[in-house]
Parts: C-alpha cells; sequence; structure tokens
C-alpha cells in the first residue's frame, strides 16, 4: 500500500528524534511492503525564522493533503519574548485547528524493566497501562468571553468553559471505541457537582453509553481522578475528560512511565473504529529540549510510539503498529537506554543507535 505522510521535524531535538521515527516507518515498509512518501516543512521556530510566522498556509495545505501528520516539538529560548507577536506554539495550535484535531489520546503504559524509573512505589505503578483521552478544541481554553478589565474595585478577569452536546457527544464516544478495544473499561472524568458543563457532560456520557452495553462506565470528579492516579494507577483503562482537566491530568500521568521520552500522541479529527481511519496528528508529549539538541541524546521511544499509533489509527496497519511496539519491548529487555531511562548494568545508546535497534528489530535482525 501506499501513503502520503506529512513531516514537520519542528526545533530542538525534534528533528533528531523525527529522523529515527522515519527510520523505523521505512522498516515497515519494506518489511510489509509498504511505501511512505514524505513531504517535509518547517513549523514552529523554524518556521518564524524562515516565513515569519509559525505555520505557512502551504504547510497546512501539504498536512490536510496527507494521510497523516507527524510533527516534532517546537519552541526554545530563542523565541521565547514574551512581548512577541507571534511564538512557536502558534504553529501547534493552528495546525489543530487547521486540521480538526478535537481527540487527544495520550497512552501511559510502564514497560516492567522501567519500574525502578518511576518515583512511586513499584507495588504502586506496576502493571500500568491506560489512555487519556482528552478533549481538545473547547472548554476554558476557547470560550467566551475571555478577558481582564479594571473597574473602581480593581482588575478583574473571566475565561468561559463552554461545551455544546456535539463536541462532548463525540469525545465520548472517542473514549467508548478505545476502551471497547481495551480492557473494557471507561472512567468518564468531571466536576459534575459544581459546573454546569460537567453536569451536561455526565448526562451524555451516560446517554452513549447505551451503545455500548460492553464497557463499564464508571464517573469520577477530577480531584478523586487526580488521587487515584497517585494511589491506584492500574486500576485505569481509559480516561475521558475535557480539555483543561485532560491537560493536568496527562501531565500528571506522564509521570508514571518513567520518563517524557516514553510517551507519544495522537490528536484525532476522527472517532476511531476497528480496522477504520481516522485523520491524525501525532508527536511526543515532551518538548524541543533545547540544552539536548544536536548532541544525539535524545529518548526517539515516544515519536517512534507516535508512528505506532499513526499506523493504528490512521492507516489501519495494525499488524505493522504491533511489530512497531513489540521491537521497542525487545530492544529495552535486551538493556538498551538512552540516558533518560538509564540504571547501573544497562546499555546506554544514542538517539540515533536506539533508532537502528528499533528498526532492525521491526525486520527481525539482531
Amino acid at each position: 500500500m501506499k501513503f502520503e505522510l506529512a513531516v514537520l521535524p519542528g526545533d530542538g531535538v525534534g528533528p533528531e528524534v523525527v529522523a529515527e521515527a522515519v527510520k523505523v516507518l521505512n522498516a515497515v515498509g519494506d518489511k510489509y511492503g509498504h511505501a511512505f512518501k514524505y513531504r517535509y516543512d518547517l513549523i514552529g521556530g523554524a518556521a518564524i525564522d524562515r516565513h515569519g510566522v509559525a505555520l505557512t498556509d502551504d504547510c497546512l495545505a501539504m498536512c490536510k493533503a496527507s494521510d497523516a501528520v507527524l510533527h516534532g516539538a517546537v519552541g526554545g529560548p530563542k523565541w521565547d519574548d514574551p512581548k512577541a507577536k507571534v511564538r512557536p506554539e502558534d504553529g501547534l495550535l493552528g495546525l489543530r485547528k487547521g486540521l480538526g484535531t478535537f481527540a487527544n489520546l495520550r497512552p501511559v503504559k510502564l514497560y516492567p524493566m522501567l519500574v525502578d524509573a518511576v518515583a512511586l512505589k513499584p507495588e504502586v505503578v506496576r502493571g500500568v497501562d491506560l489512555m487519556v483521552v482528552r478533549e481538545l478544541t473547547g472548554g476554558l481554553y476557547f470560550g467566551r468571553p475571555k478577558r481582564q478589565w479594571l473597574s473602581k474595585s480593581g482588575r478583574h478577569a473571566v475565561d468561559t468553559m463552554k461545551y455544546s452536546e456535539k463536541e462532548i457527544r463525540r469525545i465520548v464516544k472517542v473514549g467508548f471505541e478505545l476502551a471497547r478495544r481495551r480492557r473494557k473499561k471507561l472512567a468518564s472524568v468531571d466536576k459534575a457537582n459544581v459546573l454546569e458543563t460537567s453536569r451536561l457532560w455526565r448526562q451524555i456520557a451516560m446517554e452513549v453509553a447505551v451503545d455500548y452495553p460492553d464497557v463499564q462506565l464508571e464517573h469520577v470528579l477530577v480531584d478523586s481522578c487526580s488521587m487515584r492516579l497517585i494511589q491506584r494507577p492500574a486500576d485505569f483503562d481509559v480516561i475521558v475528560t475535557e480539555n483543561t482537566f485532560g491537560d493536568i491530568l496527562t501531565d500528571e500521568a506522564s509521570m508514571l512511565a518513567g520518563s517524557m521520552g516514553m510517551l507519544p500522541s495522537a490528536s484525532l479529527a476522527g472517532i476511531p473504529t476497528e480496522g477504520g481511519r481516522a485523520f491524525g496528528l501525532y508527536e511526543p508529549i515532551h518538548g524541543s529540549a533545547p540544552k539536548r539538541a544536536g548532541q544525539n541524546l535524545a529518548n526517539p521511544i515516544a515519536t517512534i510510539l507516535s508512528v505506532a499509533m499513526m499506523l493504528r489509527y490512521s492507516l489501519a496497519l495494525s499488524a505493522e503498529a504491533d511489530a512497531v511496539e513489540a521491537a521497542i519491548l525487545k530492544v529495552l529487555e535486551e538493556g538498551y537506554r538512552t540516558y533518560d531511562i538509564m540504571e547501573a548494568g544497562k546499555v546506554k545508546v544514542s538517539t540515533s543507535r536506539m533508532g537502528d535497534l528499533i528498526a532492525q528489530r521491526v525486520l527481525g535482525k539482531k
């Protein structure tokens, strides 16, 4: 099969980790007889330097014409002036909006050999394998009014949390679809004891649940969820929640995997179904790590795992996705580590060497 992929390496370590992800994709193509055509462009700080904007219209058009988008990290001290009219992050936000990606999927899986890399007790984190589904285009970040003003009594500010039935229903369906293909447990996270948007969220979650009788639905208040992620994280299978809650909970959950360098993400523009294809934007959740850029040190596993998600959700190549994930597991079992997950008795490798090893394991080579 032939696929056209947009590749946006970004800033900092972005180009380095994306190069390794492409290396692994090429190995997948060689093994399974697929042809991946890559079209590259700039985004973030690199685009600002070249074009004066963080995302050009041509770049967005290229992404829309592709089967999926692979994205590195953006940003860095060079573009970190708070007074700047254009910031690297504008490129990512514009890309998400332009592509209509409303569902952010962040899997958090602790590999058994990395248990000691987590700050929590091994008996607490052992077996963690969960998926957080975050609504990406609504809520406090986008609601209006949003402003500050000065009155005789002092300074004031307002942000508006707003959700429509359509927005809630589609993201909750994503949660149910993913839970159906995993352990069939869905935790819908809200603040229904206080917020009207959360009460509507809970009502709609219960309505959607009728179509998924095989999935166990649990309603969890966001503060309770944050505690349970530390107390009993392995209890969770799929968590679905709104934008702000999801932003906070995914950062908390990221600490359960041992390193940010192990965590991929997908932002989908459709509801993923068994055997179906949903257009998506795929990227590691870590930042551009400018201090590590150019040193061949960064962990590429998060970006390579993002490629596995791309294969599964946007290209409908589940066997190929399984092969990439199995290759990563094999390399970790063999004791290879990048600096961020390094421990005594293991073999420290560079960014490119880790990519080589995983690509070789995909091909069945040692």
